[in-house]
């Protein structure tokens, strides 16, 4: 079967095995896949000689269920999350907890953004953000826009910022008004706003080594604000910013709680709720309601589809034309008619 790998600093197309079914896990037939730009170009530009598999997020057709599994059926229609087990492949073995149905009126490709919407709303989760608070999210590639659309629909004040005009533009799309290209509008904006007091939180989706960048969000916070961190961003500021607020700096760690530990993820055990409300299994299913019940628009976020066969293609756009490029899709041909 297909898969995407990235070797010695380039995109390729590569054969491997199709995986088998094991108890605990659900084998899925992919229809789409997204990719996410800022962790896989990353994963790209540094890739040596041993070839690293791209990709987290995808949605497709349950071929076969394993052992424990009860949720999913075959046939059923799907979205999934979670490297390594979700890659950019024709068939993917799934552990059960990283697999959700998709509800009736969501397509195969807003619920092929399922891992980047469970990153998006814990990342929410960690800035506690209550009904009426306000957020400014820093940062409006598809992370960023999906953040600022879930906080929205939640009811807290959110205020867009991206250096590029067009992101702007398509997040007012989706009905937010307060969005800004130029950072003293915004902080003008934030002043009248807030009385002066500043955000409750700031959410950081952009990356590279700009410290200002922090510091900056340090003085647009309230007094005990909170800064979540959720790009490759280098962890550097003034702590007598941070002092003077008593500020909190948060790194949001992927889709939630049960990322990385193998008796979550592989075993199958899963974390009572009453003591881990939103583990990121739940976090993806919430992303997959706020689809069904219309909270969220991804459709516009979807700057290309792209087959599979020509995904360094796909992958050139974030380089070639990032001006109009926020999400792509690889498709498969499998998918349905």
């Amino acid at each position: 079967m297909k898969t995407v790998i990235a070797q010695a600093g380039a995109v390729k197309t590569a054969e491997q095995p199709k995986p088998r079914v094991a108890p605990n896990f659900v084998l899925i037939q992919t229809v789409f896949s997204a990719i996410s730009p800022g962790t896989e170009m990353s994963m790209v530009k540094r890739a040596g000689d041993r070839p690293v598999q791209l990709g987290y997020s995808a949605s497709g057709i349950v071929l076969e269920t394993g052992e424990g599994v009860s949720h999913v059926r075959p046939g059923q229609k799907v979205a999934c999350y979670g490297a390594p087990f979700v890659h950019h492949a024709e068939t993917l073995a799934v552990p059960k907890h990283l697999v959700a149905p998709v509800p009736d009126g969501v397509t195969f490709e807003e619920a092929s953004l399922a891992g980047l919407g469970a990153i998006a709303i814990h990342a929410l989760r960690q800035a506690d953000l209550h009904f009426g608070e306000s957020v400014i999210v820093v940062g409006l590639g598809i992370l960023g826009q999906i953040i600022a659309q879930v906080a929205h629909a939640a009811s807290c004040h959110v205020i867009g910022h991206d250096l590029l005009p067009s992101r702007c533009e398509l997040l007012r799309r989706a009905g937010i008004s307060r969005v800004f290209d130029k950072a003293e509008e915004m902080e003008r904006h934030l002043s009248e706003h807030t009385r002066g007091e500043g955000a409750d939180a700031v959410i950081l989706c952009a990356g590279g080594h700009a410290p200002e960048l922090i510091n900056a969000s340090l003085r647009r916070l309230r007094d005990r604000g909170k800064i979540v961190v959720v790009g490759d961003l280098k962890m550097e500021f003034e702590r007598e910013l941070m002092f003077a607020k008593e500020a909190q700096i948060l790194i949001s760690r992927a889709g939630g709680p049960g990322r990385y530990d193998r008796d979550y993820e592989v075993d199958g055990f899963d974390y009572p709720v009453g003591y881990v409300r939103w583990t990121e299994g739940r976090n993806v299913e919430e992303y997959l309601r706020l689809l069904a019940e219309k909270k969220l628009r991804v459709r516009e976020l979807i700057s290309e589809v792209v087959d599979v066969e020509n995904a360094a293609d796909a992958y050139r756009l974030y380089t070639s034309a990032p001006e109009r490029t926020v999400g792509v899709l690889l498709r498969y041909a499998g998918r349905p008619a």
